[in-house]
């Protein structure tokens, strides 16, 4: 039974819509492509750490990483809006699609900035945005993107109980429907550079890529 399966019926879900919602089909960073396909060689990567603006910028900022979205995942509702995912009834948490050059910047480098990036134990909220849609989650695209993930959960389970901190809470589940988020959402802290962003770490440095693999 999935985290999400414990925390509401189904039932009380919104229909959500057959259709996708209208949203932006370039990058307001680079003009790329939002949306598949993507170049031959990128890959994947899928995260859920709070509030999507700031998690988002940390990921465009990554050397490697060609393009950035922002969208739900995790849920049971087809193509919905902000709005609905904000009832927590959807069941979808505020995710980022990466897509990364492997040649550039590896998986692996991807988690330790997830990681160190927000606070994973702190379940359903990130600060103070509470909810659902904020729990951290890693969405994972094949059996060795899993494997990698939970390895580094435990490395960094590791690190988090040396430093008295608490277990983490992150789910890791096989990816499913990435449903793109509203336009004025997609690279939004390069719209708004004031805006809000409510994501922080724990201060405790993820081991992976300092003699501690994550597989």
């Amino acid at each position: 039974m999935s985290i999400i399966d414990k925390l509401f019926h189904p039932g009380g879900a919104p229909v959500g819509r057959a259709e996708p919602i209208p949203t932006a089909e370039r990058s307001f960073i680079n003009g790329r492509p939002l949306m598949a396909p993507y170049p031959d060689g990128l890959q994947l990567a899928h995260f859920a750490m709070g509030c999507f603006w700031g998690v988002e910028r940390k990921f465009w900022q990554t050397e490697g990483v060609w393009v950035t979205a922002v969208g739900y995942m995790g849920g049971t509702t087809p193509n919905p809006t902000y709005q609905e995912t904000c009832t927590g009834r959807t069941g979808h948490t505020e995710a980022v699609r990466v897509v990364f050059d492997p040649a550039v910047v590896s998986y692996e480098s991807l988690l330790k900035l997830f990681w160190e990036g927000h606070d994973p134990t702190q379940g359903m909220r990130q600060g103070n945005d509470m909810g659902t849609q904020y729990r951290s989650a890693i969405f994972t695209g094949g059996a060795e993107q899993a494997a990698t993930a939970r390895a580094s959960l435990e490395a960094y389970q590791t690190a988090l109980t040396a430093a008295g901190r608490g277990r983490i809470t992150t789910e890791i589940a096989p990816a499913g429907p990435f449903y793109f988020a509203e336009d004025y959402h997609q690279q939004y802290l390069a719209k708004n550079p004031g805006g809000y962003c409510g994501v922080g770490g724990t201060g405790v440095v993820c081991p992976i890529g300092v003699g501690v693999a994550a597989g």
